[in-house]
Order: structure tokens, then C-alpha cells, then sequence
């Protein structure tokens, strides 16, 4: 049977793909706002703020520049890599090679899907936490591969059960791959955690992948540790890096990756039959970012601060206890007791029913996420304390 060709109606890879759970709550949302209902969003990890002047009046200059307007370099121009090195540098004390260790990418997503599909291959296992951000477990799926989800209630525990699937497995894993600070969950780790890893990665022929799609959104003194900092890294890991988040930059798709010159050719050829590069307008005004806007990216970081400490302090408040995260644009919230038996789907629906208040329901990161919601730092204080407001009178309506 399995050998039966699919109907003309069914395709093979999307038919491995689940119902995107989001997709439920994003028409209730829409069905909601056609009703002239006002409802506080803080679903999609989608910033708010303006991109920082600089950076758009470059991208003016360098649009209005015919020269600009042909096919770019798939890999990025190279001044915008060198950008890249420089800031490596200056943040983290880490060299790397702008022509061999660095490549531009249409986004975080487009670097981790599409090096997934350069260095697996069939069966060759992924490991990576659960929950986490859908494209690390699907897009492992869509390269053929195998993903193969740990449990992280913190760093240690997920030390430990790495080192246990590392002594269990016959063939060790291909790829290990995390993200720190962690979407959704919003765990951080330090230096020695990455120690820990490239040492096991190391002794058993795994790579390493990491997502920092977060790295300067820290708070309260903690401050991200890149992977590149460790001795050895380079040798068997990449990070990539999302624009996204650090300078306002969601719907400009780019990003780039760092790392290892084998697996940054791999992905480079990857893109060389797929893409032309991001705009070349935009990798212009990519590296004023990368050069002048460090001071805005601390403010954004200070934005997302004020309200995350709205948003936990009013929960709290509520009668609703959750943790205040060291890192992200997330709040994962464990679901107040009356409600847990319904599920994060069924009570992110009633929240946004009776609250008028929009989550993500954690089962859609898998299924090591139900029992949460996570919330998007994405809303302003006012905002917030209005959702705020509804949230409470809600969990009254439980007691």
C-alpha cells in the first residue's frame, strides 16, 4: 500500500505536515474583529515598533539606485558580510571569515529550512527540544530527516537526557539543534551549557545548529552567550541570526548565518539553484543596521522590558502566576488550574471569547507544550493593562 501512488488531490511532503493549530484561533480572532470587537493580540511574534530611521532612509537612497534593482548575490553582498564578521567581533570577541564563514539569508526561516535540507539526509536524526518554534521539528521533517524531541524543563535536565540518548543511540545523531533564549518557552542558558554541548557534539560526529533569533532581547543583567564563543564551535556548529527581533526588521526577511565554512558552502549551494539573495536596497541598509543602530536595538530591548513587567506583574495580580523571563518577547504561561483540563487550544479559544485576549496555545510548539499559552510582548502598555483587565474579570468568572 505504502508503494500506491497518492491521489492528484494529496501531495507528499504537505500531507506530513499537522493542522497549523494557530490557524483556529486566527479565525476566531478574524470572526471577532469583522464583529467590531477589540481584541488585544498577542499571538504571532510580530514586532510593533518602527524599523529605525537609519535604516529605512538607506534603503530609500539605495532603492532609488537603478544599479540596485538587478539580481544581488544569493550568498549577500560582500560588504554586508563583512558587517556581519565585524559585529561577531565586537560583540563576542569571535573572528570570522566574511567570504568563507558567513552567509546572508531571506530570513531566519529560509537559513535553517534550507540548511536542513543541505546537511541531512533520509533518516538522519535531528535532535532538538520540545516545545519550540514549528519549523525545528517540521522542518526536519520536510528534509526527510528524523526529528527526535528532548524534554527541557531546564538546562541541566536537558544536559542529562542529551547524554543519555548519546550513550542509548547505536548511530548518534546528525544535527543538534537548539535556540537560546528559547521560543516559546523563554529559558536561557550560559557559556558552559554551550561547552557542554560542542564537547558531546564533538566526541560523537554531530553538528550543531543554533537559532539566536533573540540574542539581544535580554533583560534584568543576563546577557545571551553566542555558540561561536566557545572553542570548537566553528569546527562542527552554525548560528543563525534573524534581523527580525533586534532592529524591527520582521517583514524585511533577512538574516545570516555564521559558522562552520563546510556547512555555510552547503547551504550556500543549496541557495545558489533556490534564491537571488535578499534586495540588494535592503542588504545595503542591513549594514547601517549592523553599524549604527546598536543604541536602537537597546531601546527596543528596554520596550520589550517595560512590558513584559506590565504584563507578569498584572497577571500575577490576576491570580494567574507566571515566571518573569530573562530573555524574548514571550511570557510562557503555565494555564491557571480551573481551566487546565481543557487544553491550551480549548482555553486559548475562551480567552479570546470572553477576554477578548489572543494567545498562542502551546500545543501548537508540540506536544511537550500543552498545558501552556504563550504570550507576545507585542502589545503597549495601555494595551496591556486593558487585556489585563478582561484577563481578571475572566478568571473571577472561574472561581
Amino acid at each position: 500500500m505504502d508503494n500506491m501512488p497518492l491521489p492528484p488531490d494529496e501531495f507528499y511532503r504537505i500531507r506530513k505536515l499537522p493542522p497549523y493549530v494557530f490557524a483556529i484561533v486566527n479565525e476566531m480572532k478574524a470572526k471577532l474583529r469583522a464583529q467590531q470587537m477589540d481584541i488585544v493580540d498577542f499571538g504571532m511574534g510580530n514586532p510593533d515598533g518602527a524599523t529605525p530611521a537609519p535604516i529605512v532612509e538607506k534603503l530609500i537612497e539605495a532603492a532609488q539606485n537603478p544599479r540596485n534593482h538587478r539580481y544581488s548575490l544569493s550568498r549577500g553582498i560582500p560588504n554586508l558580510r563583512l558587517e556581519i564578521a565585524r559585529r561577531y567581533k565586537r560583540n563576542y570577541d569571535v573572528d570570522l571569515d566574511p567570504e568563507s564563514e558567513a552567509i546572508v539569508t531571506i530570513g531566519a526561516k529560509d537559513s535553517l529550512a534550507h540548511l536542513l535540507f543541505a546537511i541531512i539526509g533520509p533518516g538522519d536524526e535531528v535532535v532538538s527540544v520540545n516545545p519550540a518554534y514549528p519549523i525545528h521539528q517540521w522542518g526536519v521533517t520536510m528534509a526527510e530527516g528524523h526529528s527526535v524531541m528532548l524534554e527541557m524543563p531546564d538546562a541541566s535536565t536537558l544536559l542529562d537526557n542529551l547524554e543519555t540518548l548519546y550513550r542509548r543511540s547505536y548511530i548518534p545523531p546528525r544535527v543538534l539543534l537548539f535556540s537560546f533564549p528559547h521560543n516559546p518557552t523563554t529559558q536561557c542558558v550560559d557559556l558552559d551549557f554551550f561547552k557542554e554541548v560542542v564537547r558531546l557534539a564533538g566526541r560523537h560526529g554531530s553538528m550543531i545548529v543554533h537559532d539566536f533569533a533573540y540574542a539581544d532581547l535580554c533583560f534584568d543583567g543576563y546577557r545571551a552567550p553566542s555558540l561561536m564563543q566557545v572553542e570548537g564551535a566553528k569546527e562542527i556548529g552554525v548560528e543563525i541570526f534573524s534581523m527580525s527581533k533586534s532592529y524591527n526588521m520582521a517583514g524585511w526577511r533577512v538574516g545570516f548565518c555564521v559558522g562552520n565554512r563546510k556547512m555555510i558552502a552547503a547551504l550556500a549551494r543549496i541557495k545558489s539553484y533556490l534564491d537571488y539573495g535578499v534586495f540588494q536596497p535592503i542588504q545595503i541598509a542591513s549594514i547601517i543596521a549592523l553599524r549604527e543602530c546598536e543604541e536602537e536595538t537597546r531601546k527596543i530591548c528596554r520596550t520589550y522590558k517595560r512590558r513584559r513587567d506590565v504584563l507578569v506583574s498584572g497577571l500575577c495580580a490576576a491570580g494567574w502566576p507566571v515566571e518573569s523571563p530573562k530573555g524574548t518577547m514571550f511570557v510562557w504561561a503555565p494555564i491557571p488550574e480551573p481551566f487546565r483540563a481543557l487544553g491550551s487550544l480549548e482555553f486559548s479559544k475562551q480567552l479570546l471569547e470572553k477576554a477578548l485576549t489572543a494567545v498562542s496555545p502551546g500545543i501548537g510548539f508540540g506536544p511537550m507544550g500543552e498545558g501552556f499559552v504563550r504570550f507576545s510582548l507585542i502589545e503597549n502598555e495601555h494595551r496591556t493593562r486593558q487585556a489585563l483587565r478582561c484577563i481578571k474579570q475572566f478568571l473571577k468568572g472561574a472561581d
